[in-house]
């Protein structure tokens, strides 16, 4: 990684090949994500970006109405960068699967705006610069432990939270298929 002089980027904006702590939030921050469905949507997608070498994940934890991850941008999905992407294909997937089965649920994403009809992804999530090694390891553990923290209770042990890459690291096995270590790109 290179070492920057300036403050890291506290915005949406992320440049290629440089690694980021990305924190993305779904719309008024509804529990979109609670359903192990909605889970799978998001694994599927960075399977499908890590497979086509768009990106690297070194770690990710999927809460119940936000996820974060650490990852970098290899290459462009097309014109766009692979994190524009993954928000479209995720809403898109979402969208979908509401019409069919929770219809009622579609108005809390409703936008009315000339490039869309809803929005499920909050705007302007948060990309943090990985500038340095602990700064990364501090952001790993912070992800790895956001389900044990009071106000979610989601698990008593960090590797209980299957939604998450702590397994990889405890045990080097990748459930998800799409992990890398941290210190292979170090």
């Amino acid at each position: 990684m290179q070492e920057h002089l300036a403050t890291s980027k506290r915005n949406s904006h992320m440049e290629l090949n440089e690694v980021y702590f990305w924190t993305n939030t779904i719309k008024d921050w509804k529990y979109l994500l609670k359903k192990d469905k909605y889970k799978k949507v998001i694994i599927d997608q960075l399977q499908w970006l890590v497979e086509r070498k768009k990106i690297a994940v070194y770690g990710f934890v999927i809460m119940p109405n936000h996820l974060h991850i650490l990852w970098e941008m290899l290459e462009k999905n097309g014109k766009e960068m692979p994190h524009a992407s993954f928000n479209k294909w995720t809403s898109s997937q979402f969208l979908k699967d509401l019409r069919v089965n929770h219809p009622n649920v579609i108005p809390y994403f409703e936008e009315k705006t000339p490039e869309r009809n809803h929005r499920f992804w909050q705007r302007n999530a948060l990309a943090i610069l990985m500038d340095s090694k602990p700064k990364l390891e501090q952001k790993l553990d912070y992800l790895h432990l956001n389900p044990l923290q009071e106000h979610w209770s989601l698990a008593i042990q960090p590797e209980d939270y299957y939604w998450s890459s702590v397994s990889f690291y405890m045990t080097e096995k990748d459930n998800f298929g799409f992990l890398t270590h941290y210190m292979d790109r170090m």
